[in-house]
């Protein structure tokens, strides 16, 4: 339990706050109190949080992205009986919904549950997943109690709180991608007794990603870096998903192998792989990255980007399922790719 220590408080601790698309600011607050001592920490105005080491005159300019927001719902209206209906905020996998509990961050955070009718009285009875602007959330008051403390735009989050597994393995809400957001931080501890003079080192956990990649585009341009890593979440073998389109759980974080990577970048993290002993293991595509990293690589004239993916399982559900082992290794592969560069 204690070889995983630091890294197991840094997730628990980013999955335990709330942070919709648009609505990052309590996660936000929480990544810059954990911040606090490696170096300056800001917000900017699409609230993406950044934090800067090394030597910021440097003409080698490293960013390292993940996002820090979580899929969720927004109220759209309240109906007559007091039930607050509902749409999507970042994708959350339906089939999980009803019967969920919920958290509604209004102007009171109230505890509801998404309605869920009974197999007897649905058509085509268990078998039938309703859309979500079909479904609504009981908070047991009446319209006008329940307009007293929530409106239309406030966010919904799933009741859920992290859990240890047996091994080194951890459930939570919002490990897509708050694990990628502890794997930065934790490489910042690791490199805490570096000297980074010859490069700029930015941190960036950024919004919206999962409602378009809003976050990220902005502040890559705003950065100007010359190279990045991008760090999110990619699917882990389980029932149902075939090993040639996931990879293992405790086999180490995925590289990215696709069209809008950088190749050159890519192998040299797998070199330092090599040797350095730290496991890994390959994810080929042969589009789109479909993170952060197609925003990122195209800002102003362009940056070389490599993309290191946590194997995960149950995504966009409120039990998702990672592996320690995977967030240690991708942040000793983060610090010792930044280490050799100095």
């Amino acid at each position: 339990m204690s070889r995983w220590k630091e890294i197991r408080e840094l997730v628990k601790g980013f999955c335990s706050v709330p942070g919709t698309p648009g609505g990052e600011q309590d996660a936000a607050a929480f990544a810059v109190e954990q911040m606090k001592g490696y170096g300056c920490a800001s917000i900017d105005r699409m609230g993406n949080v950044v934090l800067e080491i090394g030597n910021q005159g440097s003409d080698r300019r490293i960013l390292l992205d993940a996002h820090i927001d979580q899929v969720g719902l927004i109220v759209t209206s309240i109906n007559e009986k007091g039930f607050l209906k509902i749409a999507p905020c970042g994708g959350a996998d339906r089939r999980t919904l009803p019967g969920q509990p919920v958290q509604v961050l209004g102007k009171e955070t109230v505890t509801g549950v998404v309605c869920c009718l009974p197999p007897h009285l649905v058509d085509g009875g268990e078998d039938k997943v309703p859309s979500v602007d079909e479904m609504a959330v009981d908070i047991g008051l009446t319209k006008e109690e329940a307009e007293a403390v929530v409106e239309p735009g406030d966010r919904i989050v799933f009741l859920t709180e992290p859990q240890d597994l047996l091994g080194s393995r951890i459930t939570a809400p919002a490990l897509d991608d708050r694990a990628g957001c502890a794997v930065l931080l934790r490489a910042v501890q690791m490199l805490a007794s570096y000297d980074l003079k010859n490069c700029a080192v930015s941190v960036l956990l950024s919004t919206r990603e999962e409602t378009g990649e809003q976050g990220a585009k902005t502040a890559a341009f705003w950065l100007d870096p010359t190279e990045a890593i991008v760090v999110d979440v990619s699917f882990a073998e389980q029932p149902g998903v075939s090993s040639e389109k996931s990879g293992k759980l405790g086999a180490g974080p995925m590289l990215g192998i696709a069209p809008g990577l950088d190749r050159k970048m890519g192998a040299e993290i797998a070199e330092i792989a090599k040797q350095e002993e730290i496991p890994f293991q390959y994810e080929v595509m042969g589009g789109p990255a479909g993170t952060n990293a197609d925003q990122i690589g195209v800002s102003r004239g362009g940056v070389r980007c490599a993309m290191l993916s946590i194997p995960l399982r149950n995504m966009h559900t409120p039990t998702e399922i990672v592996d320690l082992q995977d967030l240690e290794h991708t942040a000793q592969l983060i610090a010792a790719y930044i280490g050799r560069v100095g």
